[in-house]
């Protein structure tokens, strides 16, 4: 369920990084020591040249806090929004998803959200040399791996790839290079007792047993001409790096393939790289190789979240949890 797009997203001018007659250059100092207070309450309508320090410290505040703004890109977005909607919610705050001081002052810690990063041997293994777009091209792989350290290290730090490169423009991430990386948090653990799948908010809400708000995800959740299941459903299992069967009789028409088709696994591949299982046959909640699209362009009717948004949460899930898919 499955379909790739272009998509940009909408953030501020008003954050200062571009002087009037250019941009100036990305420093990981001006991001860590960014004001999150000078973040307006309202998202303005034009975009900005370049990623924003104050958005950019903003994001990896939420990511640590479990509300996830999918990818670091520093632009302003509706992800971020949603994130904050998200903690505010988490927090049994007021929810209009504007960054206001008791937000902030929830939000803040002391710790960098960018730091150096040296790059390692393991970070250049099972990379490919590229993904072809054709499915019957991609069944020939061996794996749909990542196609360049850059890509890798992005997802590794929940990055936009156009966003590590901006901060490291000299390196050409051989190893040994030491580059500036975002600092996300940790992979939440716990326990999920019930998900909800919001279409209208573009959100998946994972709930703890004792009924609380506990993680929040930016989500893709179908479209208008194949639109997510409906009401309740459950987990029937979790598969990590899974293979992806394609059938145009039962999926979609991809290309001029007419054939099944079995892709192999890999973090590029249709459904990334893990794959929620719901009772509702041939649906499910799974990864993207392509996080900087998440809401920002239909599915084929399942739930696509980021891979490590989609990889945090199949962790905390087993068989029977229930999935209610809702307005």
């Amino acid at each position: 369920m499955f379909m790739k797009s272009m998509a940009f997203l909408a953030a501020s001018l008003t954050f200062g990084l571009c002087a009037a007659a250019g941009a100036v250059e990305l420093l990981p100092e001006a991001i860590n020591n960014a004001s999150i207070a000078s973040v307006p309450p309202d998202r303005p309508s034009e975009a900005p040249p370049q990623p924003q320090p104050a958005i950019i410290r903003l994001q990896v505040l939420l990511d640590r806090a479990g509300s996830s703004p999918g990818v670091i890109d520093g632009y302003y977005g509706e992800n971020v929004t949603k994130a904050i909607a998200g903690f505010e919610a988490m927090q049994s705050l007021p929810v209009d998803g504007k960054p206001d001081p008791e937000v902030i002052g929830r939000l803040l810690d002391d710790e960098p959200v960018i730091a150096p990063y040296v790059v390692s041997e393991e970070d250049t293994r099972e990379l490919v040399e590229r993904i072809p777009e054709d499915y019957a091209k991609q069944a020939e792989m061996e794996h749909l791996g990542y196609t360049s350290v850059a890509e890798k290290l992005a997802e590794r730090f929940h990055m936009d790839i156009d966003l590590l490169k901006a901060l490291n423009p000299a390196s050409g991430f051989a190893v040994g290079d030491t580059v500036s990386v975002a600092i996300p948090g940790a992979a939440r653990e716990g326990k999920v007792k019930r998900i909800e799948v919001r279409r209208e908010a573009g959100q998946v809400a994972a709930f703890a047993e004792d009924g609380s708000l506990f993680t929040v995800y930016p989500a893709t959740i179908g479209s208008e001409e194949t639109p997510s299941p409906s009401g309740t459903h459950k987990v029937k299992g979790v598969a990590p790096n899974p293979t992806y069967v394609y059938n145009p009789k039962v999926n979609f028409k991809q290309g001029d393939n007419d054939a099944v088709l079995e892709l192999p696994s890999g973090p590029n591949g249709p459904v990334g790289s893990v794959w929620i299982d719901l009772t509702e046959p041939t649906y499910g909640i799974h990864g993207t190789p392509e996080p900087s699209l998440v809401d920002k362009v239909s599915s084929h009717g399942c739930v696509r979240l980021t891979n490590w948004d989609a990889e945090e949460l199949a962790a905390m899930v087993k068989p029977g949890v229930i999935v209610e898919f809702g307005d």
